[in-house]
């Protein structure tokens, strides 16, 4: 069992890796130094090798399991290119705001979803807390907001939003992160290159693309979605959902400690308001 302090710096990780994600995708497709199509296959592909390459290492340098390593899913698989067609494609046709609004709030809401499905209930604190950290979110990202030009496109980013809530609830309790993470992107690579096939783009390829595609494929998705299933198991799927609330945060942050931009009072507030709902549900039995 991940000891707490552990749990909480490698949920950190996931989200710093998931905001990575998110820039470099920005740089990346609105340039553009690559388009969608490219992009995404480069992306599946450099997760994977990273993955299994890792997976390799690790048996290699450890006394092999008692237990055959899990091989990932087709349902896992199928979500994970399922946001991560929606995702490229959506995300060139959205102004950065309103995009991350429709993703997490379909991450919520799908992952809420199945939650009382489930039948697991939250408690009116917990509720209270969710209620907080989303209206902080709403409150973050109002300023920046555009309404789309492109209603396909904003329900590309709503179903992205809906694949990802499933593949994180699917993650909980699947055996060995890594090699689930692993072979999850390798059973991927033919549904990307299907939507590559099926696309026919016409190819905008730059080596600055493809090196961020690569960085995004094996670092901030391969990596930080290997992490992000260590971290599923040991929480709450309610906390899991509302912690991602933190991502475009932390971007936003980050553009203050690296990129030189104002610390302003609107992203104070927000902060306030995102950490504190989320507080008030990861402390409700304290």
């Amino acid at each position: 069992m991940v000891n707490r302090l552990k749990l909480v710096v490698l949920f950190a990780m996931a989200l710093v890796a998931f905001a990575g994600n998110s820039i470099l995708n920005r740089y990346a497709l609105l340039e553009p130094a690559i388009d969608p199509a490219s992009f995404l296959v480069i992306r599946i592909v450099s997760g994977a090798v990273m993955l299994v390459l890792l997976v390799w290492l690790r048996s290699f340098f450890h006394r092999p399991q008692k237990q055959p390593y899990s091989k990932g899913s087709w349902w896992g698989a199928l979500t994970l290119s399922w946001y991560a067609i929606a995702f490229s494609y959506a995300y060139v046709e959205l102004q950065t705001g309103f995009g991350a609004l429709v993703l997490f709030t379909a991450v919520q809401l799908s992952m809420l979803a199945i939650t009382l499905y489930q039948g697991t209930r939250l408690s009116r604190r917990e509720w209270l807390g969710v209620v907080i950290a989303f209206a902080g979110f709403v409150y973050l990202l109002v300023p920046s907001m555009q309404l789309p030009s492109s209603l396909l496109a904003a329900m590309l980013m709503a179903g992205a939003g809906v694949a990802w809530g499933f593949y994180s609830v699917h993650g909980r309790g699947r055996g060995f992160p890594l090699a689930n993470t692993a072979f999850n992107f390798v059973r991927a690579i033919p549904f990307v290159l299907i939507a590559f096939w099926w696309q026919a783009p016409e190819l905008i390829v730059s080596t600055d693309g493809v090196m961020l595609a690569m960085v995004s494929g094996a670092i901030t998705s391969g990596v930080g979605y290997a992490i992000w299933y260590l971290v599923l198991p040991q929480i709450t799927v309610t906390t899991a959902a509302i912690g991602q609330l933190l991502v475009p945060l932390i971007a936003a942050l980050g553009g203050v400690l690296f990129a030189h931009e104002v610390l302003t009072m609107h992203l104070l507030i927000a902060a306030v308001a995102i950490i504190g709902g989320i507080l008030v549900v990861v402390l409700k039995r304290t």
